[in-house]
């Protein structure tokens, strides 16, 4: 990947179609036949196989880890990109159901790909596989016969910025709404009530008399790619007891500059991992720049470095706010808790 990786490049304006607008809840679904679900999905009802036998997967790892939480992982007929994935989905789901994945490409698809692998639906977001500029976009497959469904989190507001409800929220809907897709319904309830309990479990936590600032740094060098309110590390940086540096910006993933960083005064950084800018190539822009050689969580070494699907809309987001907890508990930023993560997602190259 490169320092802004297609998954998180900054959106195009939403042409008109099927999914032009996007918002609310998930709604309620209906069966609409045998072997089929209508569900709501971006504000619009749409009716997909059910269960579905073939699924494509792409994005960074968050609709995979999904899939695979719900243990749906022989219904998948194609995967996109496990390299940046890997290892935080084998530690969380096992190295056995990771290895046994059917790889369809090491990229990000084309249409071409997708239609290889003969799949009677496609998971992907805007910009997490599906795209324009690629000529790969929901409306396209369905006129391939491939029924499309898009993460939540990706959904378009009108302007073309992506997110249009809580991150919580979104992620609990389309949980609920893959387990209708794969017929894993139980299992999908079993994940939500997980991810709720330990939410009431960091909620219940000792919170600090005042919130510390969060900067979640994903790559850059002249701009900086982060994520505003409604991407996934809005939910996770608040569930652990701090604020996100970058809350006021409406949008998941895009760009600020050096000046909105440093005015947020954070008093730590978070990092995504991921090939094309390592850990250290990050940090040490953090040490070399004159704006930020200086910030406290620079020069005190504030950070925590998680992979992309930890950090992106999936169910190990919870585990990434249980892991941000625990730093920024080392660091005297928020009291001492008993909040234990169920997995250390931690990169072994990163690790002290």
């Amino acid at each position: 990947m490169i320092p802004l990786r297609p998954a998180h490049a900054t959106v195009a304006v939403l042409a008109a179609g099927l999914l032009a607008a996007c918002g609310g809840d998930s709604g309620t679904d209906t069966t609409a036949a045998d072997g089929e679900v209508t569900i709501s999905n971006c504000d619009t009802d749409v009716t997909l196989p059910s269960p579905a036998e073939r699924m494509y997967v792409g994005g960074d790892g968050n609709l995979l880890a999904m899939v695979l939480s719900l243990g749906a992982q022989d219904q998948v007929a194609g995967v996109s990109g496990l390299s940046d994935t890997k290892a935080a989905l084998s530690t969380a789901y096992g190295a056995d159901v990771v290895d046994a994945l059917p790889v369809a490409t090491k990229d990000y698809p084309t249409m071409e790909n997708v239609i290889a692998q003969k799949p009677d639906v496609m998971l992907a977001g805007w910009n997490y596989g599906y795209s324009e500029e690629k000529n790969l976009t929901p409306d396209l497959l369905e006129q391939r016969g491939i029924a499309p469904y898009v993460l939540s989190e990706s959904c378009r507001q009108a302007d073309g910025k992506r997110g249009t409800m809580a991150p919580w929220e979104a992620l609990s809907a389309d949980i609920d709404n893959l387990g209708k897709i794969t017929g894993h319904e139980e299992e999908a309830e079993e994940v939500n009530a997980d991810i709720d309990a330990r939410l009431e479990a960091l909620e219940a936590a000792p919170q600090p008399t005042k919130a510390p600032t969060v900067f979640l740094f994903d790559s850059g060098t002249k701009q900086i790619f982060t994520s505003g309110s409604f991407g996934g590390p809005q939910a996770i940086i608040e569930a652990a007891g701090a604020r996100n540096a970058t809350a006021e910006v409406e949008d998941t993933w895009t760009e600020v500059s050096w000046e909105q960083l440093v005015s947020s005064d954070p008093d730590f950084f978070a990092f995504v991992d991921y090939d094309g800018q390592s850990f250290e190539d990050k940090f040490e822009v953090l040490k070399s720049n004159p704006a930020t050689k200086d910030l406290p969580a620079v020069t005190e070494e504030r950070f925590l470095n998680l992979p992309i699907p930890a950090w992106t809309s999936s169910p190990l987001n919870i585990n990434s706010a249980e892991q941000l907890r625990k730093a920024l508990e080392e660091h005297g930023l928020v009291p001492a808790s008993d909040i234990e993560p169920e997995h250390d997602l931690v990169p072994r190259a990163s690790k002290n």
